[in-house]
Parts: C-alpha cells; structure tokens; sequence
C-alpha cells in the first residue's frame, strides 16, 4: 500500500514521498527497501538513524531523527499492530467441509465456514458465517461460534459453549470442561455437577492450551475485548470484565470477578470467590487472597512456609513501614514524635 493510503487510513501525519510503497513490516534493524518499521521503545531509538525501512511509525518527539519517511501518531505500537494487521492477513479460505471432518446431522454450519481436516461437529451445534476451524477441532452438542471467529487447531468447545464474534482461539485451548467442584463427605469427595457453560464476547482471543471452566450453576463470563496469553486456567463462575489481558500460568479460582481493564500479568495466582475492581494492575507472581476496591497496582509474593506463621507475618508486613518509621526514631533519639522524611 501507498504510505498516503495508510497515513489517510490510520490518521497519521505523513512525513516523506506519500508514492512509496510498503508490503510487509519488519523491525528497524533488519528492514529493507519495501518495510515497513515502528518505534515505540526508546531502547531502540539506537537502530532509527541506520534502518533501510521505506518508512517507520513513529511519534512527533521522534520524527526529526527520521532519515527515511516516517508516519508520525501518538501511539505508534497500536498503529503498527493496525497496519501489520491489513498487510499480513490471515489465510484466505473457501467455505466448505474437509472430506475427513465429521459433521453430525443437525448442525447449522453456515456455507461461508470452513471445517478441517478431522473436525468434529455435533449435532445442535452452530458456526456462523466465515468460521475457520482447523484441522481436529470438535464442538460438541449446543455449542455456537460467532462470524469470523477462528478456532487455529484442536480447539474443544464442550456442550452449550458460546464463542462471540471476531475471536481467535490458539492450538489446544479448551473452553467449557467441568470446573473443579469437589464436596467433602467423610474424607471422600462426591463431584458437583457442573450445568453451567460459558459465553465469551465478541473479539477475544485465548491462548494456547489455556482452559476456561464451565459454571457449577451459573455461566462464566470473558466480556467482549479480553486477552488471554497461554497455559491461563480460569476457573468455574469466572467473571473476566471487558478488555482485560491475563499473561501465561495466571490462575483464577472459582466465582472470582475481575474488573475491566485490568491487567493480570505472568504467573498471578486468584483465590475464588473475591472481587477486582476495574483498572487494576497485579504484577507477575502475585497472590491475590483478598478482594481489590481501588484501582491502581498491586504487588507481593512470599515464600511457602507454615500457614498460621504466614498470616502472622502477612498482618506484621502491613504494619512493616511504621515500625521502620519508629526505628529511625529511635536511632536519632526523637522519642515518638512525628516522622516527616516518609
């Protein structure tokens, strides 16, 4: 595409030949004539005065250092991810159903989708228009997929899981198993019966072998707009607000609600049934074991050690500033009096 096409298109201020012609992005080191380069990191700032790019994307502090045409806007790796998007696109595909894919009678599969090669379709399911699914994906009874959603390769949706529209759901990502309901009877366990499901949003993408459960009664929810890295295990009666991204190995327990927006970074650990605020940040290796009221970001990992010393400690942690305070106090001979250097 022309860069006077995707300055206009993307609401950039072009900078250089608006004739030059970009079919494909790369990074700004190993660009070449026909690239198209972002800058978003300063780290990178190094490479911008050597890159062979036709252009890079840009914000204006950085424009003047440009020597090659440059498409200047405010959020630089957005408008990347825009444009990579529309030169890279996703395999063209011709609706049909691949001679090794089964696909039961009764199922409402929509001409314009495509089922792979050893798909399972069960009857009472339904995959709406333009629906890829790749080779040994399986819906099972009830279950429907939005238009234009794609399911890459051996996704399971089980019974009466719903998927929205536009999705993107990685290689082994399993949505809609039974949650982890155990009722304790006498040193046994009896299984609760999981009758929920779980109803995803439009324009979610789930990574690879990530699991979203189904709901004891009640369905889990992932709103419109969430990303979910690989290896995330959300439990039963989940709620995930709109627009939230939770990074690989974080775990939600059960009936936990997480707000809007939030980010759950790598390795994050939810205890069931607490509430997270919208715009709420929890940094990678955090255990999260009570709910969050404010916005803002949250922090702490502790190693394993005996539990009723770990609440000890966990109580005497809130109150490890004041006692530094009095320590310096003490150390400078002030008595108890007020403490101003915080």
């Amino acid at each position: 595409m022309r860069l006077a096409e995707l300055a206009v298109r993307f609401g950039c201020e072009l900078r250089g030949d608006p004739e030059a012609d970009v079919d494909r992005v790369a990074t700004l080191q190993d660009a070449a004539a026909g690239s198209l380069a972002f800058l978003a990191n300063p780290r990178y700032r190094r490479h911008l005065a050597a890159t062979r790019a036709t252009a890079v994307i840009l914000d204006a502090s950085l424009a003047d250092e440009c020597r090659v045409a440059a498409l200047v806007h405010p959020n630089p790796y957005a408008t990347y991810a825009r444009i990579a998007a529309l030169l890279h696109p996703p395999p063209a595909f011709a609706g049909g159903v691949h001679a090794a894919a089964v696909v039961e009678p009764g199922a409402r599969v929509d001409p314009s989708a495509w089922v792979g090669a050893g798909c399972f379709v069960a009857g009472g399911s339904r995959i709406a228009a333009r629906v890829f699914l790749g080779p040994g994906c399986v819906v099972l009874a009830g279950a429907s997929v939005g238009d234009d959603t794609r399911l890459v390769a051996k996704v399971v949706l089980c019974h009466d899981v719903r998927i929205g529209a536009r999705c993107l759901l990685h290689p082994g990502s399993v949505i809609g198993a039974d949650g982890f309901g155990q009722a304790p009877d006498a040193g046994r366990y009896v299984k609760v019966p999981q009758l929920g499901a779980v109803v995803i949003g439009d324009d979610v993408e789930i990574g690879a072998n990530t699991n979203v459960d189904r709901g004891t009664i009640g369905d889990t929810v992932i709103e419109e707009g969430v990303r979910i890295d690989n290896q995330v295990q959300i439990g039963h009666n989940v709620r995930v607000g709109a627009h939230t991204v939770i990074a690989g190995c974080a775990g939600i327990s059960g009936s936990t609600s997480v707000g809007r927006r939030c980010v759950i970074a790598g390795m994050v650990g939810i205890a069931g049934h607490l509430t997270i605020c919208d715009d709420v940040v929890v940094t990678g290796r955090t255990m999260v074991s009570s709910s969050i009221h404010q916005p803002g970001m949250y922090s702490g990992t502790l190693h394993a050690q005996e539990t009723r010393r770990f609440r000890r400690n966990a109580a005497r942690f809130q109150k490890l500033d004041e006692l530094a305070k009095r320590v310096r106090r003490l150390e400078r001979g002030d008595g108890e009096g007020n403490d101003d250097d915080g």
